[in-house]
């Protein structure tokens, strides 16, 4: 008889975070017909009524919209499976809960439901007094409640028990010697199924041997919750590769195979598709050689396609929803901790019944929208905006809804964090890019931004070669961190002071460096394509996985550049770089640990292992920030000071910062003025720690810094002031204007106590036009300049500030700078921010 029961193959709903949509449900349920599978389980973490709030029934709208939820399932030949967390408070010697319990189960079974789950993962491993008087352990507790629970329920076909030891690393001392386990085998009646994962949270693979050993101790074949595709931990992560590790040959051992897949929807394409290939392989007598990834992961790619290039609004809603640009004040929050495998992504939550707003768990305060109803966000090609915290984005990578951004948007000079690291500008010039200035884009026919185009088969296999498997990363991914790995390894080939003669190696050096830099600009020409792509439900739930790894390798190409030439030798007592890190290589961070472990314990998938490669790649707060309100498809590099992007820097300056100092124009007798009193010794002194930020249109930005100010001070009353006397002499510019400027450029270089020096050796300056719609840009480019200064021995770093520049406050504080001088203490007015590198 239990041969014969139908096997369970299909979807699990079961993440922390946000609940799909009522019209992605469908969506799915049609994908699930369409591909061979059978069972939907109901039971996202973040729907109040389904854990923290399980005693609400729930209301007539409710109601009406789980009824059709149930009859859509029913209709597309799929079963639907309720699940119910009770487990964070129930007193499992209440008659009251165990009443309340069986009144909401009641209520979904009237609904038509007829198949049911009670969980009771993720939870205090304790009993209350009462409980502890009632019930010999724990487990007895569970499975008291869970038999009568599925008695009154008339015994249906399928009921599923989610044990709270749910996988072997979970297991005390292990699985075959589990006091808990033995129980539930013992206890637990024949007809309910009980949930396992298999040896972790997130298997990287499920053998017949320990299936074998859990179906003895439980007395029953699993029915395995896979979390392999389940990105809910990390929110810089999302798993595009084919359902992959389990042996279609595995099904005689299990009850069913249920998977919990990406929280954002549209992620979970090719995993659910290859899932239906898998399971329809199993039908095969010789199904061990029936499922191939490889062969599954090229045919769901095909169908893809045609979903990716249709026009869909985000949330598949039926039209886009109009949105006002948001007002909320955004403030910076982090992830979940390393160790909790259930952090939530916290963010504007709308379930089958309530939501929680912004919240890292679901026990927090909740808010009530209607069932089943999609998050407030816009559709629009145009730009949209976003409700809610800046924090939110950060940790739930499903809140930020983007869109493209016209051109015509970078003049409009809309104030976003993009302005908090320069100085403001009445508006934009109308073109900035001189002879040789400006990116070379290779747009292979393309437009380079603002219009919809289709997403190309090669842009979406770089795509999932980027977003592959927790386990394990795509070819491209690989490549990347290889050639990043190699680069640092071997930077000393290419060292200012390294050894002569070595012309072999410095060649494989900048052969593989080009290499790198060419990848990277692969990802920066994908990023403006997801932007740019006609399918805006794709674009809404990965574009910000794209721009994250964006960014991160923008600042490591430039590092790169950097390198060559620029960074001391090892040898050199001032050269740290290598003493920066306690490993780095090729492999997944979380095998560098020698053991395998959860995903969770290192994060950030391929951004964080190339984060990790940088000199400063410890300092999290420089590479996680919220994406954009107004994504732009714009093409951004940054890159090394050259002696032809002068004249560019000193005209951007030059208009940045005379309305600023209260300086007419008819004043600067000499068009260089300005330049060289904020731009000039930098870039003559030490030009190797001098950073260009540019666009399709030019430069837009520059950071500029200085490895030791004491050796450089002295440098400037050696050469640089006498050299400035001599181009302004006073008898030629009559106006006290140029002898003034260069009069408060010396105050600048003097006055810096040894105190701050010793800890803050290393200065900044930063400049950007005030209308870049990314925010994201400047902070990059400082975190390239950080990078350097670190790669040669700087231990801190600061800058000056007005006390009334608040934007640039807020924006260097948020980068985790403090005031550590304020003006009382120099004969200059100003606050003095620094931090350590």
């Amino acid at each position: 008889m239990e041969e014969k029961r139908e096997f369970l193959c299909g979807v699990v709903e079961g993440f922390y975070g946000r609940p799909w949509s009522m019209e992605q449900r469908k969506v799915l349920f049609q994908w699930m017909e369409k591909w061979g599978l059978n069972t939907y389980l109901y039971g996202p973490k973040d729907d109040l009524k389904h854990r923290l709030l399980w005693r609400e029934v729930y209301s007539q709208e409710e109601e009406a919209q789980l009824k059709t939820l149930v009859s859509e399932s029913e209709s597309r030949g799929l079963r639907f499976v309720y699940a119910l967390s009770p487990g964070q408070d129930i007193v499992f010697s209440s008659s009251c809960d165990i009443g309340l319990l069986k009144r909401k189960l009641k209520q979904v079974a009237d609904l038509g439901c007829q198949a049911f789950a009670i969980l009771f993962d993720d939870i205090d491993h304790s009993l209350c007094q009462a409980d502890s008087e009632t019930f010999s352990s724990f487990a007895h507790a569970q499975v008291t409640v869970t038999n009568e629970i599925f008695r009154f329920l008339g015994e249906p076909s399928v009921f599923l028990f989610c044990p709270t030891e749910y996988c072997g690393s979970l297991c005390s001392p292990n699985v075959a010697k589990s006091p808990y386990l033995l129980t539930v085998g013992e206890d637990l009646l024949p007809g309910i199924s009980v949930i396992w994962t298999g040896n972790k949270v997130i298997s990287r693979e499920l053998s017949a041997d320990s299936l074998e050993e859990v179906q003895m101790v439980l007395q029953r074949p699993p029915l395995v919750w896979d979390n392999l595709h389940a990105n809910d931990y990390d929110s810089r992560r999302v798993f595009l590769g084919p359902f992959k590790g389990r042996a279609p040959g595995l099904r005689k051992h299990l009850r069913g195979l249920l998977l919990n897949p990406n929280c954002e929807f549209e992620a979970n394409y090719i995993p659910l598709h290859s899932l239906g290939a898998w399971h329809r392989a199993g039908h095969q007598k010789d199904a061990e050689g029936q499922y191939c990834p490889d062969e599954a992961l090229s045919a769901a790619l095909k169908d893809w396609m045609v979903e990716l290039n249709q026009t869909l609004h985000p949330g598949r809603q039926d039209r886009p929803v109009e949105l006002k640009p948001s007002v909320a004040k955004s403030k910076s929050k982090t992830a979940g901790s390393a160790d909790n495998h259930s952090a939530t992504r916290g963010s504007q939550l709308k379930s089958l019944s309530h939501a929680t707003q912004g919240q890292g768990s679901p026990s927090e305060a909740p808010t009530k929208p209607a069932l089943g109803t999609t998050p407030d966000r816009g559709g629009q090609d145009t730009g949209m905006a976003l409700y809610g915290e800046e924090g939110d984005l950060i940790a739930d990578r499903k809140t930020k809804p983007p869109s493209a951004e016209e051109d015509r948007r970078e003049g409009k000079g809309k104030k976003d964090e993009s302005q908090e690291g320069g100085e403001k500008v009445k508006e934009r010039p109308p073109s900035r890019n001189g002879p040789g200035n400006g990116i070379q884009v290779k747009t292979q026919g393309k437009v380079s931004c603002g219009s919809k185009t289709p997403l190309t088969e090669s842009e979406v296999r770089l795509l999932m070669g980027l977003y592959y498997l927790p386990h394990e990363h795509g070819a491209p991914a690989q490549r990347l961190l290889q050639d990043l790995a190699w680069l640092k390894a071997n930077s000393h080939c290419v060292s200012t002071n390294g050894k002569k003669g070595q012309s072999q190696k410095v060649e494989e050096w900048r052969q593989r460096a080009e290499q790198f830099q060419a990848a990277c600009e692969d990802i920066a020409r994908l990023h403006s394509s997801v932007v740019n792509s006609v399918n805006r439900a794709f674009l809404y739930d990965l574009y910000p996985y794209v721009w994250d790894l964006r960014n991160t390798t923008l600042v490591a190409k430039a590092f790169v550049s950097w390198l060559d030439g620029r960074v001391l030798n090892d040898g050199c007592p001032a050269g740290s770089w290598r003493n920066c890190f306690h490993w780095c290589g090729t492999t997944m961070g979380a095998d560098l640990l020698g053991v395998e472990s959860e995903p969770w314990v290192f994060k950030g998938g391929l951004a964080g292992e190339v984060q990790m490669l940088l000199p400063v790649g410890t300092n999290s707060e420089l590479f996680s920030h919220p994406p954009p309100l107004f994504p732009t498809s714009r093409l951004y590099n940054i890159r090394p000071f050259q002696l032809k992007d002068k004249v560019e820097l000193y005209r951007m300056v030059r208009q940045l910062h005379m309305k600023t100092l209260g300086i007419p124009d008819a004043a600067l007798t000499h068009p260089d003025l300005m330049g060289d009193r904020f731009l000039g010794a930098f870039l003559a002194l030490c030009p190797e720690y001098s950073f260009v930020l540019e666009d399709e249109l030019g430069v837009c930005g520059c950071a500029l810094g200085i490895l030791d100010v004491r050796s450089f001070a002295k440098r400037c009353q050696a050469t640089w002031l006498p050299a400035m006397r001599d181009k302004y002499p006073s008898r030629t510019h009559g106006v006290a204007a140029s002898q003034e400027v260069l009069q408060l450029y010396q105050d600048e270089q003097s006055g810096y106590p040894d105190s701050l020096l010793y800890h803050f050796p290393s200065q900044l300056r930063l400049d950007a036009l005030p209308e870049l719609v990314d925010c994201s840009v400047t902070r990059s480019l400082l975190t390239t300049l950080f990078s350097a200064l670190k790669a040669n021995g700087s231990q801190g770093v600061f800058c000056e500030v007005l006390p009334t520049d608040h934007t640039r406050l807020e924006f260097l504080t948020k980068l985790g700078f403090l005031e550590i001088l304020r003006g009382e203490a120099r004969p200059r007015e100003g606050l003095v921010l620094g931090r350590l590198l």
